[in-house]
């Protein structure tokens, strides 16, 4: 397996509110996280920093999450630990207005592959040579298209098509959503939102499918193109290669 994760303010920030790692354990499993920040005076790198490190540290600290209950079970208590700790950060820091962050991550062990994400930034997987997304953004006009109040296109360029339904340290109690994904993948691709505001999903399998580039040209190619379309946002992506273009 191959993996390469990278993180860019952009364009138009001032600093980076994204946090992203790549971390295999004792038993050969893998977890990918990419959390997208964001509160006054620079609370959002705090948020998104406290949410990867604590579950990187817990993550790293087992020789195995287990069976895939208790890998869920696993990512839900933690997942709530983190909420707890940015609330009460939030608590005793009265300018960290809106403290909070998105998570995304992917879980991949011998036996299964599940994603998990709560917010706005996006899981995928490459199957097939083809970009297929995973998890369900929690945003107002993803919630407006589901009910069929907008559509795919008008959600791309509506004026409030960033405003979060669900986040960490929004809540008193978090559950990720889960899904379970077929190990028959060939690639998992985590993103925050800077990367899919900037290029399409079939810009994106673009420059992932190009073989003539090795795994961290692709991940700066990506990058490259968000920055050279303005780069309105901080940049984050995680990806892993499960398995090569021909392998079994």
């Amino acid at each position: 397996m191959k993996s390469f994760y990278l993180t860019d303010t952009g364009r138009v920030r001032s600093h980076n509110e994204d946090s992203v790692t790549i971390l295999k354990n004792a038993s050969n499993e893998y977890l990918l996280m990419v959390a997208d920040g964001m509160g006054g005076h620079r609370a959002g790198e705090v948020a998104s920093s406290l949410a990867v490190t604590h579950l990187g540290k817990r993550f790293s600290s087992i020789a195995s999450v287990g069976s895939k209950l208790d890998a869920i079970n696993w990512l839900n208590d933690n997942v709530n630990e983190i909420n707890n700790e940015i609330i009460e950060y939030a608590k005793n820091n009265p300018n960290s207005t809106g403290l909070g962050t998105t998570l995304v991550l992917a879980l991949l062990t011998q036996d299964y592959l599940i994603f998990g994400n709560i917010g706005d930034s996006r899981g995928y997987v490459l199957k097939n040579k083809h970009l297929h997304k995973v998890t369900n953004d929690h945003t107002l006009v993803n919630l407006l298209v589901t009910a069929g109040n907008l559509t795919e296109e008008e959600a791309k360029y509506h004026p409030k098509k960033n405003v979060l339904m669900k986040a960490l340290g929004a809540m008193e109690k978090v559950d990720l959503d889960i899904f379970d994904v077929d190990l028959s993948s060939e690639a998992i691709l985590l993103c925050s939102d800077g990367l899919t505001n900037m290029l399409s999903d079939e810009q994106i399998e673009n420059v992932l499918n190009d073989e003539s580039l090795e795994i961290e040209e692709k991940i700066i190619k990506l990058i490259r193109k968000c920055n050279a379309r303005g780069g309105q946002d901080n940049i984050s992506i995680a990806y892993l290669i499960i398995k090569e273009s021909g392998e079994e």
